[in-house]
């Protein structure tokens, strides 16, 4: 009798999106998919057909591929992929079916992107992670918020409070642009986490700092800073020890936000929340710690003036690394910034294209279930 599990078809799910300012939120609904099935392939569109459709992208097309080939759940990026997910493509890469949050995706012309898949059978969906949307963080960016901080009693917690403004205040009316309040669990981190633990032969590596806005700078670090050992762990300041030395609204994400946006890099082993800013002697021996490493980005001394990699420079283990990349949080603020008119028209015609779907569906609802008064005030 043949092993059962040899002749086991493999599942292959298919995600596609624009994948831009890759966030957590993006990295959860590709692990829900990833765990439907046992190959999960992932199609990434095109600058232009994201402009066509949405507006422009923060990032580059080549920035977004790479960044969804390091999340961790992913097995193979497909470039370019169509805007309107066809059967011809979920057939081209041998896909069961196609998977996407119970958010709203259309088209410039108000179509929904996934009605051809939908209609045909093959679509999943999963829940979209509330509590945060590209929408928001570029709100944050441009209205140098500070809500999301933690402080106090709360500076060390994981807990998330949304920002305000540009889908996030009062004034937001989509439930898909609009983020509400998401209450992480422990549950959250340890669906993120490799679960793994050093064996007694690694060779552990830390590095440390804010890992603000997870881009394709802090990548090419971490994959370089992973060629340097066999376990990576990474330091997360708390946000109020970030905004010390970054000042302004920094970090524009919070810890719990970054957290997770690190757990989810395919080179990430473990993340310490609420590192320490100088790495100490007790961090290095508890984790076993062989080698620190960081970035050709200035250090900032601590706050009373020390080197907060004292420590492992008189250890010897101290090494700066040159990714090759110079991409840093603040360079993706400036992009922002530039285009400022630009990000908020698209969030404006996001939010109305997603109203109108919302009503076509409320009106539908009406015609197959009878009049709803609730429903009819609702409508106006």
């Amino acid at each position: 009798m043949s092993d059962s599990k040899e002749n086991k078809k493999q599942i292959r799910v298919w995600c596609d999106g624009c994948y831009d300012m890759v966030h957590f939120g993006h990295a959860n609904s590709l692990r829900q998919a990833k765990a439907l099935g046992d190959v999960l392939i992932v199609g990434v569109h095109t600058d232009e057909e994201i402009s066509k459709h949405k507006g422009p992208p923060v990032f580059t097309q080549e920035e977004r591929y790479k960044m969804v080939r390091a999340i961790k759940w992913v097995d193979q990026v497909v470039e370019g992929a169509p805007y309107v997910t066809t059967l011809e493509t979920l057939d081209k890469y041998q896909c069961d079916f196609c998977v996407h949050g119970d958010d709203i995706t259309v088209t410039a012309d108000g179509v929904d992107t996934y009605h051809l898949v939908k209609e045909a059978g093959r679509y999943r969906e999963v829940k979209r992670t509330a509590g945060v949307s590209t929408t928001d963080l570029v709100g944050r960016m441009l209205l140098l918020t500070r809500e999301h901080f933690k402080r106090g009693d709360k500076e060390y917690s994981v807990a998330l409070e949304h920002s305000s403004n540009l889908g996030t205040d009062s004034t937001a009316r989509s439930p898909y642009t609009g983020c509400s309040q998401f209450l992480p669990t422990t549950q959250k981190i340890i669906q993120f986490s490799s679960g793994l633990s050093p064996k007694p032969t690694d060779k552990v590596v830390y590095v440390a700092g804010a890992f603000d806005l997870f881009h394709v700078g802090h990548l090419d670090f971490l994959e370089a800073a992973h060629a340097q050992g066999d376990f990576l762990i990474v330091g997360l300041h708390t946000d109020l020890e970030v905004n010390r030395y970054k000042g302004s609204n920094y970090p524009i994400m919070n810890l719990h936000e970054r957290v997770l946006s690190v757990l989810a890099c395919k080179y990430v082993h473990e993340v310490v929340i609420g590192a320490p800013y100088s790495v100490t002697a007790d961090l290095m021996d508890h984790f076993r710690v062989s080698v620190v490493c960081h970035g050709k980005t200035p250090i900032s001394l601590d706050v009373d003036n020390s080197d907060p990699y004292k420590v492992p420079k008189l250890r010897g283990c101290f090494k700066v690394l040159n990714s090759g990349n110079s991409m840093t949080t603040e360079d993706i603020v400036q992009r922002i910034i530039r285009h400022r008119l630009e990000f908020k028209e698209r969030n404006t015609r996001k939010e109305q294209k997603e109203q109108a779907v919302i009503k076509t569906i409320q009106k539908e609802h009406i015609k197959q279930n009878g009049n709803c008064k609730v429903v009819r005030e609702f409508l106006g």
